[in-house]
């Protein structure tokens, strides 16, 4: 009975550390398993986004027409070298896509961002249920399809037809000449000047987006304890000063997530543009997106290649954005450190 307790209590000792040395029943040492655990999505990144844009990079460097991607027989790519570069940046479509596309984009990413936090601030006030009631309802306009977004307010602001000329009507002629310097507005045609049909997708964009800022404000709010709330109240801190005070440092790192994600999506915006401006007739009104689709799919020609080469300049673009950002918040984090 002795050497049989002595037996079990060495055995026991003697495999203890096999135990604390790898993962139970997977026999991987515990410093492997997270690279392990990430293996399959970097597979997926790997196939869904690093392999089109390896493909896309190289087709920038590349003529690609027609007769390159025909199913049969298809003619080879003639290497062009850095010559699809050098006609983008060459062309005066750069410099006025590249400023619709910044200043859309910091118009957009500006007013979602005020809009949603407004929101997120008002619906932690609600009550459960009239919370929940209204983020049903504005997530809905998020889950909307950026094709049905782009019908919906092309059929409010149509010409003819639309409600918005309609609801403009019906202001008193000289309120409407005051605001707008106008007072009738049958037949105002939205989308065939560049600067109102900027104006339409800046309001459609902010509609759909606007919503996703405002729940996760609203989550971030739900993370912060009520009594430093109740102590500014008791300070007699206002509403202006307890959110610069409080709520803002306190979800700075929601923001600044939020700020970026924001800039990728309006930077690449395209379903919207393309179905409010009626395709690719109106060349003014071109982003970058709507530029490389058009030289890539458009007209008798395509030119694949320097459609390609569009996108990678919107890639680099964003890029370097984002780079710049993230490494000014973890440069103030570590400040704050």
């Amino acid at each position: 009975m002795t050497q049989t307790s002595t037996l079990a209590r060495g055995g026991a000792g003697t495999s203890a550390p096999t135990r604390r040395g790898r993962t139970r029943g997977s026999g991987l040492s515990p410093k492997i398993v997270p690279y392990v655990l990430l293996l399959p999505g970097l597979l997926v990144i790997a196939v869904l986004l690093l392999y089109p844009m390896y493909q896309m990079v190289e087709m920038s460097f590349h003529k690609v027409g027609l007769r390159q991607i025909k199913a049969i027989n298809p003619a080879p790519a003639d290497f062009v070298g850095l010559d699809n570069y050098n006609s983008v940046l060459g062309s005066p479509l750069f410099w006025s896509s590249l400023r619709n596309t910044v200043v859309f984009a910091a118009v957009t990413v500006a007013l979602t961002l005020v809009l949603g936090t407004l929101v997120g601030l008002l619906l932690n006030r609600l009550g459960r249920k009239m919370s929940t009631f209204v983020v049903v309802g504005i997530m809905a306009a998020w889950a909307t399809p950026p094709t049905a977004q782009a019908v919906v307010w092309k059929w409010l602001f149509d010409s003819d037809s639309g409600v918005v000329n309609w609801l403009l009507n019906l202001l008193p002629d000289g309120l409407s000449r005051l605001l707008f310097g106008r007072s009738d507005w049958t037949g105002q045609p939205w989308f065939n000047d560049t600067y109102t049909l900027y104006f339409v997708l800046i309001v459609a964009v902010v509609w759909a987006s606007f919503p996703f800022i405002a729940v996760s404000v609203l989550a971030g709010l739900k993370s912060i304890p009520s009594e430093l709330y109740e102590a500014a109240k008791m300070d007699g801190s206002g509403a202006v000063t307890t959110f610069r005070r409080i709520t803002f440092p306190l979800l700075k790192p929601v923001f600044s997530v939020l700020v970026v994600l924001s800039i990728i999506w309006d930077f690449k915006v395209f379903t919207q543009l393309y179905l409010l401006a009626g395709g690719t007739t109106n060349r003014d009104a071109f982003n970058l997106s709507l530029w490389s689709y058009a030289e890539a799919f458009g007209g008798s020609a395509p030119k694949l290649g320097l459609g390609a080469a569009i996108a990678v300049v919107l890639t680099v673009i964003l890029l370097l954005i984002t780079l710049v950002y993230v490494r000014q918040i973890v440069k103030t984090e570590d400040d704050i450190r």
